[in-house]
C-alpha cells in the first residue's frame, strides 16, 4: 500500500486535507508527519499551509523540512503544495516585510493591494480574495483529469504567486488582475486555491494526485 504524508509544521489545515485525502484513498495509506525522515519514504507527499509566511517558513526550516522537501523534489516524489505550501515553494515573498521561501520555483509572492479593482465593472474587490472562482486550465495534466474546465474551488488568500517563467502556470484566475492559480514542474504540483474546501472538484484533484506517478505527461 502506497503512503500519502501530510507534512505537519504545526501550521496549516491538517486535520482538512487529511481527511478529504482519506475519502478518495484506495489503495493509500495517509499519515500526518512531523518528522521528516517519514516524509522522505512516503509515495507521496503533501505541502499544506494558511497563516503568515513568515511564520510557516521558520517552523518548516527549524523542523528540517526545508531539506526533506528538495530531496522529496530531488528524488521524483509526486509532491502537492496547498495555499501557503504553494508560495512556500517560490523562492520569496513580500509578505511581513519580504521572506526567502523554499526557492524550489523561480518566481516571487506579490501583495493584491489595498485598492484592488475589477477592471470591468469598477468595482472595488474585497483582500483577502475568499470564496469561490473559476479556475482555467492552461495545459494538459493528470492532476486536471475528470475536472471540467472553469470549475469553481475555494481560495482564501491576500497574496498570490509570480512565476518566473509562466510556462510552469497551470491553471489562471481573475481576481482584478490575472493569477497562477496553480503551477507544476516535473513531480512538483501546487494550488493556490483549497481542493479540501473545493467539494466534489477538489476531491477528484486529491484522487488525481493519489493515482499521479510524478510524470506530467
Amino acid at each position: 500500500m502506497n503512503t500519502v504524508a501530510v507534512i505537519d509544521y504545526g501550521m496549516g489545515n491538517l486535520h482538512s486535507v487529511a481527511k478529504a485525502l482519506e475519502k478518495v484513498a484506495v489503495d493509500s495509506r495517509v499519515v500526518v508527519s512531523a518528522d521528516p525522515a517519514e516524509v522522505i519514504r512516503a509515495d507521496r507527499v503533501v505541502l499544506p499551509g494558511v497563516g503568515a509566511i513568515r511564520d510557516c517558513m521558520a517552523e518548516i526550516r527549524r523542523l528540517g523540512f526545508d531539506q526533506a522537501v528538495r530531496e522529496v523534489v530531488d528524488a521524483g516524489t509526486p509532491l502537492l503544495g496547498v495555499c501557503v505550501g504553494m508560495q512556500a515553494l517560490m523562492q520569496h515573498s513580500v509578505e511581513n516585510g519580504g521572506t526567502d521561501c523554499l526557492g524550489i520555483f523561480p518566481g516571487r509572492v506579490g501583495y493584491f493591494g489595498d485598492n484592488l479593482h475589477d477592471p470591468i465593472s469598477g468595482e472595488r474587490l474585497k483582500v483577502p480574495h475568499m470564496g469561490w472562482n473559476q479556475v482555467h486550465q492552461t495545459i494538459n495534466h493528470p492532476l486536471w483529469q475528470d475536472i471540467p474546465q472553469d470549475s469553481r474551488f475555494y481560495f482564501v488568500h491576500s497574496y498570490y504567486v509570480q512565476p518566473e517563467d509562466q510556462a510552469i502556470t497551470a491553471a489562471t484566475c481573475d481576481y482584478g488582475l490575472s493569477f497562477s492559480s496553480a503551477v507544476t514542474h516535473n513531480n512538483v504540483f501546487a494550488t493556490q486555491f483549497h481542493p479540501e474546501k473545493s467539494q466534489h472538484v477538489g476531491l477528484q484533484l486529491y484522487a488525481n494526485f493519489l493515482r499521479w506517478d510524478g510524470n506530467p505527461a
